[in-house]
């Protein structure tokens, strides 16, 4: 990222390097809430956030918290080493994949007969409709 955090944390960090670290927590868009606020509240201060986040590559990286979240659902997917936790782990999500599929045709079910209960309702009423026409048609 920067030159500061590629180095171990200062003994005695300052609030300007405390607040880095709180806006790189943050991710990008704290960055750029803390530019526009900067803008608002005095314009010097946003074009110096501004330039230092195009300097230290902030603006334009690919990075942000999100990444790193998916990472560490990624690291759930390697193995651990155990082979015995390793089995039950694969066993667990097989379970819970057949469970989800299981599921989610339970919903197709109930959606088709739903739709069908609909349809047949409809079809209901629009046949007692035809037959009251037809009626009113041969009384007159």
């Amino acid at each position: 990222m920067t030159a500061l955090s590629d180095h171990a944390v200062p003994a005695n960090p300052g609030w300007l390097y405390r607040a880095e670290s709180w806006l790189d927590d943050k991710g990008k868009g704290a960055w750029i809430a803390a530019m526009v606020l900067g803008f608002i509240f005095f314009w010097p201060v946003g074009l110096a956030l501004l330039a230092y986040m195009i300097w230290s590559k902030r603006m334009f990286s690919k990075s942000c918290s999100r990444r790193k979240s998916w990472q560490s659902h990624m690291s759930a997917m390697k193995p651990s080493g155990n082979s015995a936790f390793d089995a039950y782990k694969s066993d667990t999500l097989a379970r819970l994949e057949r469970e989800q599929q299981d599921f989610e045709s339970f919903l197709r079910r109930l959606r088709d007969a739903k739709d069908k209960a609909e349809f047949d309702q409809f079809m209901d009423e629009r046949a007692s409709e035809n037959r009251d026409e037809a009626e009113n048609s041969d009384r007159a």
